[in-house]
Order: structure tokens, then C-alpha cells, then sequence
């Protein structure tokens, strides 16, 4: 939905939501990807799937394709992360990840309810994996250090999208 389209990505608990409530609070346009856009599918055919795997939490194609070519927004952040990402990174401008320590991650993830992914001691077990090998994760992206408080992680990522320009 902007004439530049920003992802910002990162695996459970680093932040996602949190940066996307505070960039709309500022005025931006921001797509909570997880919520707008994701179900659970094949990440290659994008063929729906029931239940509900880590693996299996794709982005929908065609909605994501009709938001990023309304060019309706000077910019739009899409916050979120997809299992089919290598299908649309090419329709970003920049792409940033949020990275914390394990340590922040774990105090973050202790504190979710159990029905919230890494509310469960099995789930912290595989974020922390992902976290660890960043398999899931876009790569060349820019990394954020989301460890920071939350006005300083979003003043970042909106000054790296002014050197993208």
C-alpha cells in the first residue's frame, strides 16, 4: 500500500508486533503481516492446510501482491513473519530483521500465554533453534537491535529507510 514497502521480520518474540502498533501510533501505515495476511498452507504451492505448524504459517500472495502495489501511501511497513517469504522479498524496498540476545528472547517468550506461539515450553525450544540458526529469516536483510527500547528500535528502522530513500 505505499509507493515504498518496508518488511520488518524476525522470529517469535523479537518484537514484530509491538514495532508495527508503535509505527501506526506515529502515523504510518503498518500491516500486521501474522494477522492480515498469514494462514497455515504449503509454503510452496500456498495450498491450505489444517492445523497449525510453524512451518506451515505462510503469507497469502495475492492479497500481499494487491497491498503492495496500491501505491495509496507514500510508505507502508509490512510486520510479520512467512514460511513463503522467498516468494514476494523481491517486492520490498528494504527489509529489516530484529534481532535480540537468547536471554531476552526467553524472558520475552516466558512471559506469553500458552495459546500465543512460544507460550509453551516445546515452542520456546524451536524459536530458540531458529533463533540460533536463522533459518527462517530473510537474508542480507538489516539488523535491528531490538533490545533497545521500542521508541529507539522504530527510530532506527525509520532512519535506515531514509538512507534507502
Amino acid at each position: 500500500m505505499g509507493r515504498r514497502n518496508y518488511l520488518i521480520e524476525g522470529v517469535s518474540g523479537t518484537g514484530k508486533t509491538s514495532v508495527c502498533e508503535e509505527l501506526k501510533r506515529r502515523g504510518f501505515h503498518a500491516i500486521h503481516g501474522d494477522r492480515e495476511l498469514a494462514y497455515q498452507g504449503d509454503p510452496e504451492t500456498g495450498e491450505p492446510l489444517p492445523g497449525s505448524k510453524h512451518k506451515n504459517h505462510i503469507w497469502d500472495l495475492e492479497k500481499l501482491g494487491s497491498l503492495v502495489s496500491d501505491r495509496s501511501q507514500p510508505i507502508t511497513f509490512f510486520c510479520g513473519g512467512s514460511r513463503n517469504f522467498s516468494k514476494f522479498i523481491h517486492l520490498f524496498d528494504g527489509i529489516f530483521v530484529l534481532d535480540v540476545d537468547l536471554g531476552t528472547l526467553n524472558r520475552r517468550l516466558a512471559a506469553r500465554p500458552a495459546d500465543e506461539l512460544g507460550g509453551t515450553p516445546g515452542e520456546r525450544e524451536m524459536i530458540a533453534r531458529l533463533h540460533a540458526s536463522k533459518e527462517d529469516l530473510p537474508e542480507n536483510a538489516i539488523p535491528i537491535d531490538a533490545t533497545l527500547p521500542l521508541a529507539e528500535v522504530v527510530d532506527r528502522i525509520l532512519s535506515r529507510c531514509e538512507a534507502l530513500g
